[in-house]
Order: C-alpha cells, then sequence, then structure tokens
C-alpha cells in the first residue's frame, strides 16, 4: 500500500504577493519610507494565523517594465495562488496597463494605508505626499475598471479584524481556484443512466477551471482492491477500532467481520488507485460497481475526510467543486461534505430539511464519534455495504451546487443552519444532517429549483458565502445566493439580469 492519508502535492505552501505601486519622482528618502510601510503591511497581514497562503512582499514597482514584469513571474510561479495589490502614494495607472492585461492569476486591490489613525497635530505635506493610498487607489482602480481585471476591491486599515477576515475569504478561494487548475478527476464507470444533472461539459470545465475529468472501468480498481495485501488490511482494521465505535458483529470474530475486511481492503485499494494516478477527486456509481462485491461507503467517507473530492452516481462536478471546498476550508473549524437534500419536515414554522445519501457523507461535519455498522442496501445488488454512522453537528453553514446550463456553469448557494433532529433516528442506517436553509424552507427550495440547482450539493460548516463568491468571480462563474433578504421574486429577477448579463458577455 502506498503511505499517504491525504491528496495533498508535493509542491511549495500557496503564496499570495503582495505588490506596492509609487513612481520614481518622489526620490529615494521617501520610496524608503515607502517600502518598509508596505514592508510592514504585507507583515501585519503574514502574521494573521488564519490566512491559509504566506504573503509574499515584492520590491515597490515604480514603472511599468518592472509592473509587466512582476505580473509575468506571478503568472509563472507554481506556488503564487494571487497577488495583492496597494497604491501606498500616486502611482499613474497608465503603468499598470501592460501588467495588469498580462496577469492570469486573482487580484485583490487592498485600499488601505500604513497608519489607523491621522496625526492631526503634525500633518504636513511630507506626510500628505507619503500617504496618498486615498486618491492613488483610485487611480489604479479606473484602469481596472477600463481593462476589464476581474478582481476584489477590500477598503479599510489592516489592524481591522474584518479586513484580515476578508482578505482570507479572498485567498482562501483564490486557493481552491489554484487547487482546481492541476485537479484530476477519475470516475469509476459512468453517470447514473437517464440523470439530467450530473451530466455536463467535461472540456468547458476544464476550459474554466482547470480540472481534467477522465474515467476508468470500475473493473481496473478492482484489480487494485484484489491485490491488497491481508497485512495491510489487519492494519486498518485496528485503525477502525481505535477511532470509531463499532458494531460488535464486525468485531474479529464477529459473524461480520468479513464484511469490514472488504470494506478496509476498498480503502487500501481505492486509495493506492488515486494516490498512483495523482487523482484527487472520484466518483462512483452503484449501477456499475464491476466486481466489487460491496458498494464504497466507508472508503469514500474516510478519503473525504483526507480532502479528497467525491460525487455519487458519477456526479464529476459536486465532486470538482467538494475537493475546491476542501481546499479552500483547509485549516478552518467545522467540516465540509459531500450531501444530498433527502426528504423536508414540513411542520409549518419547524420547516427541516433532512439531507443524507445512501453511505457517502464526510464525518468532518460531525464532533461525535461516528458508530461503523453494517446494513442492507436496496439498490446496487451486492454484498451489505459497511458504513459510518452520524449526525451532523449543529453549526451555521451553507450548501452549494454547481450545475451546468449549456452557455455557463452556475453556482447556486443557500445559508443554512445544521440542528438537531427533532428526534432520535435510530432506524435510518446512514449518516445525515438536519438543517434549517434561510431564509425559510418554501423561499429557499422555489428559489433554488428556479436555478435549475443540482440535488447533489456540498456541504460545509467550514466556509461563508464570501469566499464562493470570490472564487466565482476568479473563475468567471456566475454565483446565485439565497439567504435570509431573499424573496423569490427578486432572485428570479437576479436570474434573468443573470442570463441577459452571461449571454451579452459570451459574444464580447
Amino acid at each position: 500500500m502506498t503511505a499517504i492519508t491525504s491528496p495533498a502535492r508535493t509542491q511549495p505552501p500557496p503564496e499570495v504577493w503582495f505588490l506596492t505601486g509609487s513612481q520614481s519622482l518622489y526620490g529615494p528618502e521617501t520610496l524608503d519610507q515607502v517600502a518598509e510601510q508596505s514592508r510592514g503591511v504585507a507583515e501585519r497581514l503574514a502574521a494573521d494565523g488564519d490566512l491559509p497562503v504566506a504573503v509574499v512582499w515584492k520590491p515597490v514597482l515604480l514603472d511599468a517594465g518592472a509592473i509587466h514584469a512582476q505580473m509575468l513571474e506571478a503568472n509563472a510561479a507554481p506556488q503564487c495562488v494571487g497577488v495583492v495589490t496597494w497604491m501606498h502614494t500616486f502611482s499613474p495607472a497608465k503603468m499598470w496597463i501592460a501588467g495588469l492585461d498580462a496577469l492570469s492569476k486573482p487580484l485583490l486591490h487592498l485600499h488601505t494605508q500604513a497608519g489607523m489613525e491621522l496625526p492631526w497635530s503634525t500633518i504636513d505635506m511630507d506626510f500628505m505626499n507619503l500617504n496618498q493610498a486615498a486618491h492613488g487607489d483610485r487611480e489604479m482602480a479606473h484602469v481596472q475598471a477600463r481593462v476589464g481585471v476581474a478582481r476584489t476591491v477590500v477598503a479599510g486599515h489592516v489592524g481591522n479584524p474584518a479586513v484580515r477576515r476578508r482578505v482570507e475569504d479572498w485567498a482562501r478561494a483564490a486557493v481552491g481556484r489554484h487547487e482546481l487548475s492541476t485537479l484530476r478527476l477519475v470516475r469509476f464507470g459512468d453517470n447514473m443512466r437517464d440523470v439530467a444533472v450530473t451530466e455536463g461539459d467535461k472540456v468547458e470545465a476544464q476550459l474554466r477551471f482547470g480540472v481534467s475529468v477522465n474515467t476508468h472501468g470500475v473493473n481496473d480498481l478492482v484489480e487494485v482492491v484484489d491485490a491488497m495485501g491481508d497485512d495491510d488490511v489487519d492494519k486498518l482494521v485496528v485503525e477502525y477500532a481505535d477511532r470509531y465505535r463499532v458494531a460488535p458483529e464486525l468485531l474479529p470474530g464477529g459473524e461480520r467481520h468479513e464484511s469490514l475486511r472488504y470494506g478496509a481492503r476498498i480503502e487500501l485499494g481505492l486509495r493506492t488507485f488515486l494516490v498512483d494516478g495523482g487523482y484527487r477527486a472520484f466518483t462512483t456509481n452503484f449501477e456499475d460497481l464491476g466486481g466489487l462485491r460491496q458498494l464504497p461507503g466507508l472508503a469514500v467517507q474516510r478519503l473525504m475526510a483526507d480532502g479528497y473530492g467525491f460525487g455519487g452516481e458519477g456526479d464529476w462536478k459536486t465532486s470538482v467543486l467538494l475537493r475546491g471546498m476542501k481546499a479552500m476550508a483547509e485549516g478552518r473549524p467545522g467540516g465540509t461534505s459531500f450531501m444530498e437534500d433527502y426528504t423536508y419536515h414540513l411542520v409549518p414554522g419547524a420547516e427541516k430539511i433532512l439531507g443524507a445519501h445512501m453511505l457517502e457523507v464526510c464525518p468532518t461535519i460531525t464532533r461525535a464519534t461516528p458508530s461503523l455498522e453494517v446494513h442492507p442496501l436496496a439498490i446496487g445488488g451486492r454484498e451489505d455495504p459497511v458504513r459510518l454512522r452520524f449526525t451532523a453537528t449543529p453549526a451555521a453553514g451553507l450548501v452549494a451546487g454547481l450545475s451546468d446550463l449549456g452557455d455557463r456553469f452556475r453556482l447556486t448557494v443557500n445559508e443554512i443552519d445544521v440542528v438537531e433532529p427533532d428526534e432520535d433516528l435510530p432506524r435510518l442506517p446512514v449518516a445525515c444532517a438536519v438543517w434549517e436553509p434561510r431564509p425559510s424552507l418554501s423561499t429557499s427550495a422555489e428559489s433554488w429549483l428556479l436555478a435549475g440547482a443540482p440535488h447533489h450539493t456540498v456541504l460545509t460548516t467550514a466556509l461563508g458565502r464570501e469566499v464562493l463568491e470570490d472564487f466565482g468571480e476568479m473563475v468567471s462563474v456566475e454565483v446565485v445566493t439565497i439567504d435570509a433578504d431573499t424573496t423569490p421574486r427578486t432572485f428570479a429577477r437576479e436570474l434573468r439580469w443573470n442570463a441577459a448579463y452571461h449571454r451579452l458577455a459570451a459574444r464580447l
């Protein structure tokens, strides 16, 4: 077995480059102060323990040639996931046109200044000349708008936690975008027969996101599963007993122990196949299991917990989205899982959604210790599969779904509150989450349906909507959000306006 527990690649940690604009007419003394103060701003950002990237300060940029060269260097640097620009003084923005036009990495325009407070009693023209971001950044923003560069704008002092949080959101989106730009996804078999929403344009997905989506026959995986050694299976079974509450019949000597051993063999084989192929996301389909004796359940859950993307029934778009959101959420509290809206509690004033899937819900969304159980599965025609069973821990979160509308991808986001079930679920044999969608179940469901959004989603309690909205801007994907302020009428209008915009923009 290949020894690896996550889809992380061997490469330098992600970076964002901090670029400061000025001009040579200020003279060396002032420019030395500009450099010192801009380095200080970058260091304050870098000191934020929640930032998922390293902040790399670059020397102050003074002319068009240096700016253009810096942007080309950022494009070529595999560890650079985006650039932050700040006009500390007045930097004539015609110098930035070629560089901005060449930039292919995400851009954050940070509108800040070195000091939080004005020294009112000592302000003179030297101070004014040194602290000109208030209009220097406006000059820069005009050219950004003129060039049409996609960007996020954040205004305020870096000492403000709200500003740092917005920079963190953008950086997490940039990490997700960077992850998808080199993502390889394997589909084991095709998608579920006659299902529309799991179809999609894989070529357009590679053009838009960078992800490469390809297929292997399920029996290619079966060969690897069957080749796993008994010693490795023994070790994994011991790990299961250490980490989970294992049902007695699955323990050594129990009447169903062989079911657990085969579930472990699937995990070992699937993990080996993914690692050896450089895949960080995958799909399965209960209609296409080849020589597998069980539908992969436990294996999929544990691989998702290690960061892999997954989609059931061949749903590669949800698998792509899950892997991207796992990358965005790394290091943050909460969890992120493959999910499906399954059934409703429609009691007026107490409406809730019960989300689950056949087996594949990620244990990162619970703080409880899952139980490891085996139960019959009415579909698939295979042996009873092993799976982890738990209920999601209450928290604020969101569900997101990626759909292919033919002329564009749409990312639909709904803010939710994960809650405890009204009662215990002793007969439900799978992991689940119960949530109250904002603003209400009726408005949420009507809006989701109007958007043509999918039934497979990604549920996260680790990310907020701002991260996904920044991500959508970076990859030029439509994002529509259902939140506490949404009404079906205004949402329908937004969809019509968006359709008009995207169809017009596609022709430009």
